[in-house]
């Protein structure tokens, strides 16, 4: 069963949503909130599979209550839905760590088969971020820049002991196991458990899956091309 939080301000469009999602034997809303702080408290307190995030919601917002649930809740994945497609909103909930950026008025089909994929943990925000090279390109920038574990300007949450981040950076470069044991001056082995701990506390299933979704959250370095 798939836990739904609804999170937007307008009591009609919750309603509508809500009927489309509760014909469907898989999904179930838990919960609904009308601004962004309630959101966050409830988010905390239900810890939802998927929150559906109105964008427009008024302060602290949509973006910033997104940024706050996935510091909270890293296992929740926030479908945001955005009243058009602006390329600064999508680059900003992409750095809050959305899962899909979506039009409000998205047919219930569509976004029932929407729910269903990132609840597998499918990332379908990178279908615009491919779609729009404008966006790609801020994206890599500011992720070279900025996505550097320990930065101070925006601290950003991570499961991963500063040593599992490091390792984890050193693959993303490419490195062999071997590789990352001679050049952090380690045993292969003691790579090897890190890589153990990093799979269990990601919930993923190989080293490059952990890669990509550390990469999605701004633990590690882009590699430069």
């Amino acid at each position: 069963m798939i836990k739904i939080l609804l999170v937007d301000d307008h009591p009609f469009f919750r309603l509508g949503v809500r009927n489309a999602l509760e014909q469907q034997p898989d999904m179930e809303v838990v919960g609904e909130s009308e601004d962004a702080q309630q959101a966050i408290d409830v988010a905390d307190a239900l810890a939802p599979d998927i929150v559906l995030m109105d964008l427009s919601l008024p302060s602290p917002g949509g973006i910033e209550a997104t940024a706050r649930i996935k510091r909270a809740l890293p296992s929740a994945a926030v479908i945001v839905l955005a009243p058009n497609e602006d390329e600064d909103a999508l680059f900003d909930a992409i750095k809050a760590g959305a899962a899909a950026f979506i039009l409000k008025d998205v047919a219930p089909q569509d976004l029932v088969a929407i729910i269903r994929r990132v609840g597998s943990g499918e990332y379908l925000i990178n279908d615009k971020v491919f779609s729009r090279p404008a966006v790609a390109s801020r994206v890599l920038k500011e992720f070279r820049e900025l996505a550097i574990y320990g930065q101070e300007s925006q601290p950003i949450f991570a499961p991963l002991s500063p040593r599992e981040v490091e390792i984890l950076d050193n693959i993303a470069q490419g490195m062999t196991n071997k590789q990352v044991a001679f050049q952090l001056s380690i045993s292969e082995q003691t790579v090897k458990n890190h890589m153990s701990s990093i799979l269990r506390k990601l919930s993923v299933n190989d080293r490059t899956q952990a890669v990509v979704y550390a990469m999605r959250q701004g633990w590690i370095r882009v590699p430069e091309d």
